[in-house]
């Protein structure tokens, strides 16, 4: 999962035919739209989507090289998508990431970014309240966006935000506990206040727990087969 080719194509094809024909498939493999040695014809699929093959060509390979498709000689692309284990891969890789992340963003994040951040933590708090766990999951990416800006780095911001795509469903079940959505939030509360503080080593470390008890609950769910 992930290539020098996919910060490229991010950047050249996200709004082009191959890109939302990429961007489709891939949202039908990672929501189990298309089950894992589930074959991808180029035919149907184009037909379906309303465009000629070569798009649907490219997105195939692209696809192959993010690990989601094996392109198996005289049968075709065959979905691989992702198992448990590698969800659980990500949760520890995106763990180490996003420390590094709040650290990068100690030394850039403006006043601005921080009210932004304490206005979003209100607004989690508040529909925490009313039970309204889809928006706090809304708010959660745009929590973690800014984040993302204010460490300043291209490459990493990119690698976080597509990891956000591969687990995406994932996430969603995990702050769909209201017990989860409850630590998430006070998570985020003290992750604000080493940022108003400016300290480095603090954000790094609650960033790097947030995501790891993240993990632990979803290893939970899978146990209890809520996944």
């Amino acid at each position: 999962m992930g290539s020098d080719n996919s910060v490229q194509s991010e950047v050249t094809d996200k709004y082009s035919l191959r890109g939302r024909v990429f961007n489709k498939l891939r949202e039908d493999i990672l929501y189990g739209r298309y089950k894992r040695n589930d074959e991808l014809r180029e035919t149907t699929i184009s037909t379906e989507l309303g465009v000629s093959r070569t798009p649907v060509r490219e997105a195939i390979r692209q696809l192959e090289l993010e690990g989601l498709v094996s392109v198996i000689p005289n049968k075709g692309a065959v979905v691989t998508g992702l198992d448990a284990k590698d969800v659980l891969d990500i949760y520890a890789i995106r763990s180490v990431l996003e420390g590094l992340s709040a650290r990068w963003a100690i030394t850039n994040i403006t006043d601005q970014q921080i009210e932004q951040l304490e206005e979003i933590l209100y607004l989690s708090e508040f529909h925490l309240k009313k039970g309204h766990l889809d928006t706090l999951y809304e708010l959660d990416n745009k929590f973690h966006d800014i984040i993302y800006e204010a460490s300043n780095s291209r490459q990493l911001r990119h690698v976080l935000s597509d990891f956000h795509h591969y687990v995406e469903k994932n996430r969603q079940a995990s702050l769909s506990s209201y017990e989860r959505a409850v630590m998430s939030v006070k998570e985020h509360e003290s992750l604000v206040e080493a940022f108003k503080n400016r300290d480095a080593d603090e954000a790094e470390r609650l960033a790097n727990l947030h995501i790891k008890n993240s993990a632990e609950r979803l290893a939970k769910m899978a146990k209890e087969q809520l996944l």
